[in-house]
Order: C-alpha cells, then structure tokens, then sequence
C-alpha cells in the first residue's frame, strides 16, 4: 500500500535552542572551542571610528570569510545564502533564527573602505593559523597543493569589444 508524506511537521513548534541543533561533533564546534577570535578587535580597532552608525561586529566579517574558504564556498554571496539556512553557521557567528543576516555586500564595502591598505588580513590570517597549528588543526607532516583548475563563473560570450 503506498503512502504520502505528511508535511504538517514543517508547522511544528518546538522548544529547542539553536545549540541543540548542531551537533556536538560538527567542525564549527571544534574551531569555536579551539580558537579565540577576540583577538580581532585591537588589530581593527584603528579601523574603526567613534562617529557613525554602528558597525558590523568585526569578528562576524572574518567568521564569514572563514566559514567562505573552510567550506569552499564559492562567493561571498553564496555565503550569506549558506549562513542563513544553516544553522551551525549561525551558532559559530552567533546569530539566532530570527537574526538577519548581513547583506552580502557589506563585506566588500568594508574591505574597500577599512581594511584595503592594512595589513588586518594578513595579521589575522597569521594568528589563526599559529592557533591552529597549536590545537593539531594544521600539521607540517604533509603538504598538498591543488592545481585543479576551476571553471569561472562567468559567461565567455558577454565580453564587448571597445
């Protein structure tokens, strides 16, 4: 006898936290219980002024980049359309459901007017990785480079001659 799917499970309303959710065992935990991205706000802290609306927390902007290369997600774009269904993604940044996510651009805008003449990523990336290596994250025993070469994302025949 066939069945069908009931779909009123979509409507349930549960008590859970968004903690519940991710698995004790899923990488962002590890990272999140491994490295300490406080460290963060003093090397952008000259970045940053006292007048203006107030900004994006600096640590979400590199958490995003992080979760971007982590987990070879294409585009920043693409990012935010990961963070805001996934929800290990939103326990590392720390957002809940109803949290809105940054715009996909707010990452570049901040690249392009804050951190373009800096050394912030090279700083940061070199701390993260002198953390990784501290909690077994990163070993020297091997190395790979990969040269695979991936299609661009972009159509060959919209190019206009000048």
């Amino acid at each position: 006898m066939m069945s069908k799917n009931n779909t009123n499970g979509r409507n349930q309303f549960a008590m859970l936290t968004i903690d519940d959710l991710v698995p004790q065992d899923h990488l962002v935990r590890k990272i999140d219980a491994a490295l300490d991205f406080e460290f963060i706000y003093p090397i952008v802290e000259a970045t940053y002024s006292d007048l203006g609306r107030p900004s994006i927390d600096p640590v979400i902007l590199i958490k995003l980049v992080f979760i971007q290369y982590l987990f070879g997600i294409r585009s920043m774009r693409q990012t935010i359309k990961e963070v805001d269904t996934n929800v290990a993604y939103r326990w590392f940044l720390g957002y809940s459901f109803e949290e809105k996510i940054p715009h996909f651009s707010t990452f570049g805008k901040n690249y392009v007017r804050r951190f373009r003449e800096t050394t912030v990523f090279e700083d940061i990336f070199a701390y993260i990785l002198e953390q990784a290596v501290k909690a077994g994250f990163v070993t020297e025993d091997n190395l790979y480079l990969d040269s695979t070469h991936i299609k661009a994302n972009a159509n060959k025949h919209k190019f206009t001659k000048e």
